[in-house]
């Protein structure tokens, strides 16, 4: 019996460690890589409860070597273990992403004297074929930081040696951000420093204080003092930033009340461009005759203000705009004349703009230099990007570079590196190379029609091999022409003549006549039986032809509508009776949209939405195979995600996530009676997340698209009240250099298309903001975009509203079911991003800026619903653009 009890206890522990390990792995964008932990020594690390991999299935080189006992006294856990490179000129991580997300991006170097050689090392970083610390100089502790959006679905991290000591590095770290925080257009930003600037301790926070595990180091100044309060989480209303409560709940000041409070730094490069990130919250209860404001100027010029911080609302001001052309500068905080008290500041961000736009290899060369050197062993350190930078390009390859085009691999010599086997079909995907070069090794089989078909190709070298047959006539032919050079000498079984292939046709019509005088006729029983199975082959072909054809026509429409991008058919295809089952044979219909009918399913228990294609829709099946090719590259949390699609004999169809609260128009509406009422607050979420959908849209998508038919019908809301717009497969790639897309056909939904678009045809993206200024109109008035009036007189909504806006009879504008429940400011503000994304397409803001303005409303909002003093005096507005970037130099503390 108590063996069986202590079996129990055994499993019962072995099973919570099990849940333990898999809790902390379910941190979502956290990848965190302890560089030469062995494998599969996986754990959580008991400080922040972060899940730390082996690097082990991130590189394929290095060496694994471990700090001193005393060392790892001194240092966190991930930051036991160092990966060094004693070989190789470049070594480089390959890890997963997902493509299009910002990420942080995390990198630390702890020397720790692991090689005995007291002489800490300088090599270069890379991401990718662009340079992120160069050199990277590491003392005893070296960190380096950048926020970066990887354009492909992975990265490469690299480190180069450069002949100053053997380069090894002791973490990797990324953190995936909302896409809608730290601009990165005009490049990724590379920290420079990070401050917590009221600290009144040595203390360091990261996660779990920063839901995004930045790292706040404590700074202050003997002019300074501090104030504080106590304050969590649910206490504080953040910005989109969200620093942590623990650094926003101190604060510093001058000592001398009067005084300004100064930053003064110094930039060693004036050539170096800096972002900055202000953090501001009011930690103090002001009396009723105390105020706060001040103004904020960078080396004496007016920056910014007066900021007026609110109390227990963070508010975050940054700099758009870049600056460069000087090393001094002055930030400081001036309080104004009406203010009683001085000016206070919280935390801190300044990052370095990197320009790290250089592109890496074209996808399909990587693919097949990737697969050549997989399958066939080719040894030579070829790590990382294969063509660039161009100064660690792959041994054996040369590349082309046509501008910020991807480079192409253009020659290939693979030579004397023991390959066996037949020659490699992976090469007829290098469709640009001109020079392939396979002589002295060990290949056999015949050469391949492939090569006659690679028209770029100018010189082949085969020679010294074990080929066997004869020389594709092709090649012959394209030799004599002289567009060819083509060296096969040294295969003893192969010949190159066209005499060849006569004489080994002559010799196949030989063996067939042959074998038909030694044909003997069947009984009558087998000719039957034959030719029920000729009869049953004819078919399987028919129908096997018929899909290839089907499969080409997918192909051809995929290249014309997406520039090439590859549509994975194999993991996201499903027959027709899949969907049968799915739907219980069609037996529940949730709604009919633009194509055809949709219906309720499951899908391995989860509950999806199955769109199938009206056959009557004209043009219906380019816009079915258009929808899943944008759907299957475009992901964001607030676009509806495709689960899967079928496309078999006239059925095709549509699998969707499955969401459970409609779309926007039944709300606002009251179709969904059993929906509960909107508040201003929840219409605002909603408002920010198709925004938010719709810029990514424009913004987030290589090429941009345009989603044409932008209504509240097309914005879908989950359990949790979240929107995704849904419906954008009927998107255009517009133009990326300033020329608007001529349509051919004017698509959209009467009340909510441009006026400007139906009128010239010109399709750009302002047109959905004209879209997305109806939807705003419609969720503060509850009214449809088309009001009919008396005698079945219809008016648009704006027209409805305007008279009233010019009246300021918000009253009035705003949807009666709110009674009243809104900040008046926030609803005035609404009012007028809607009124200027429906104004003439030159004068519209853009997606981004309709993002940022709706954020100030639902923070006003917020700031009503948390206290009755007049928000004037307490907003602050929680984005706010500046018209420069600030140098920021090292500065002492």
């Amino acid at each position: 019996m108590i063996k069986m009890l202590l079996h129990f206890l055994l499993v019962l522990l072995w099973l919570l460690t099990i849940v333990v390990m898999i809790q902390a792995q379910d941190l979502p964008g956290f990848i965190s890589i302890d560089c030469g932990l062995p494998e599969n020594a996986n754990y959580t690390d008991d400080t922040t409860g972060i899940y730390y991999t082996s690097d082990d299935k991130f590189i394929s080189s290095g060496e694994s070597v471990s700090l001193s006992y005393s060392q790892r006294k001194t240092y966190e856990r991930q930051l036991w273990y160092v990966r060094s490179f004693p070989k190789g000129e470049r070594n480089c991580y390959r890890i997963n992403v997902t493509s299009g997300t910002k990420y942080l991006i995390r990198a630390d170097f702890i020397y720790g004297n692991y090689d005995g050689l007291s002489k800490s090392p300088i090599f270069d970083l890379y991401i990718g074929a662009n340079p992120w610390e160069v050199p990277l100089s590491t003392t005893l502790i070296s960190r380096t930081e950048i926020i970066h959006s990887p354009p492909l679905d992975f990265i490469h991290i690299c480190l180069v040696n450069t002949d100053q000591g053997t380069p090894f590095i002791s973490s990797i770290e990324l953190r995936a951000l909302e896409n809608d925080i730290y601009d990165t257009e005009s490049g990724s930003l590379a920290l420079y420093r990070r401050y917590d600037l009221g600290s009144t301790s040595d203390s360091i926070y990261r996660y779990s204080d920063d839901v995004y595990d930045r790292i706040w180091m404590p700074f202050g100044l003997n002019l300074w003092t501090q104030v504080s309060t106590s304050l969590s989480n649910n206490d504080l209303t953040q910005s989109v930033y969200e620093p942590p409560a623990i650094v926003m709940s101190t604060a510093a000041t001058p000592i001398n009340p009067s005084a300004p409070l100064t930053l003064s730094w110094h930039a060693n490069n004036e050539n170096i461009q800096f972002k900055l990130y202000v953090h501001f919250n009011e930690v103090q209860t002001l009396q009723p005759d105390e105020t706060r404001s001040f103004n904020i100027t960078l080396n004496d010029k007016y920056w910014y203000g007066s900021m007026v911080p609110s109390y227990q609302n963070v508010s975050t001001i940054y700099s758009p705009l870049t600056l460069s052309g000087v090393t001094e500068y002055q930030l400081s905080l001036s309080k104004t004349e009406t203010s009683t008290l001085p000016p206070i500041i919280n935390a801190i961000e300044i990052y370095i703009v990197k320009d790290l736009s250089q592109p890496e290899t074209e996808q399909d060369d990587v693919d097949a230099i990737t697969n050549i050197k997989n399958t066939y062993g080719v040894d030579r350190n070829w790590q990382g990007d294969p063509c660039a930078p161009v100064a660690y390009m792959w041994k054996g390859l040369k590349c082309s570079f046509d501008g910020d085009k991807p480079p192409r691999i253009t020659y290939l010599d693979l030579s004397s590196t023991g390959m066996t086997g037949q020659i490699p079909s992976y090469i007829s995907n290098l469709t640009m190379l001109q020079y392939l070069d396979l002589s002295n090794n060990r290949l056999s089989g015949a050469i391949p029609d492939f090569l006659t078909q690679m028209q770029s190709l100018k010189e082949l070298n085969l020679g010294n091999n074990k080929l066997t047959g004869s020389v594709p006539t092709g090649l012959v032919d394209r030799t004599k022409k002289g567009s060819l050079s083509l060296s096969v000498g040294e295969n003893p079984n192969l010949c190159a003549s066209t005499s060849c292939n006569q004489a080994n046709q002559q010799t196949d019509n030989q063996i067939t006549k042959k074998k038909k005088m030694n044909i003997v006729i069947p009984l009558v029983a087998s000719v039957a039986g034959f030719l029920v199975l000729l009869v049953i082959a004819s078919v399987t072909i028919i129908k096997r032809k018929s899909r290839v054809k089907l499969s080409a026509m997918n192909n051809h429409v995929e290249a014309n509508t997406l520039n090439g991008s590859q549509l994975k058919s194999k993991q996201r295809e499903y027959s027709y009776e899949d969907l049968v089952k799915i739907t219980n044979n069609f037996d529940r219909v949730l709604g009919r949209g633009g194509f055809g009918p949709v219906y309720h399913g499951f899908l391995d228990g989860i509950e999806v939405a199955v769109k199938m294609l009206s056959q009557s829709s004209v043009r219906g099946y380019q816009q079915f195979l258009a929808e899943v090719k944008l759907l299957m590259i475009v992901h964001h949390r607030n676009l509806t995600s495709l689960v899967g699609y079928c496309n078999e004999e006239g059925n095709i169809g549509l699998i969707y996530e499955y969401m459970a609260n409609g779309n926007l128009d039944e709300h606002l509406s009251g179709k969904n009676i059993k929906a509960k009422l909107l508040t201003w607050e929840d219409r605002l979420r909603i408002a920010i997340d198709a925004a938010q959908g719709l810029e990514y849209l424009h913004n987030g998508c290589k090429p941009p698209i345009i989603h044409r038919d932008v209504k509240c019908t097309n914005i879908l809301l989950n359990e949790n009240l979240q929107a995704k717009v849904a419906d954008f497969g009927l998107s255009k790639s517009f133009s990326t250099d300033g020329e608007t897309h001529l349509s051919t056909v004017v698509a959209g939904t009467h009340g909510y298309m441009d006026p400007d678009y139906t009128m010239s045809n010109r399709l750009t993206e302002k047109s959905d903001v004209y879209g997305f200024g109806v939807v705003i109109l419609e969720i503060i008035t509850g009214q449809p975009a088309i009001i009919k009036m008396h005698d079945d007189y219809k008016i648009h909504i704006s027209q409805w509203v305007s008279p009233m806006i010019s009246n300021g009879d918000i009253e009035n504008i705003v949807d009666s079911k709110l009674e009243g429940d809104f900040d008046t400011n926030s609803v005035w503000k609404a009012v007028e991003i809607a009124m200027a994304c429906l104004s003439k397409s030159s004068k519209r803001p853009n997606m981004s800026k309709v993002v940022t303005e709706l954020k100030e409303c639902f923070t006003a909002e917020l700031a009503r619903k948390r206290t009755d003093r007049d928000t004037e005096n307490q907003y602050s507005t929680e984005l706010v653009p500046l018209n420069l970037t600030i140098d920021f130099g090292p500065s002492a503390r």
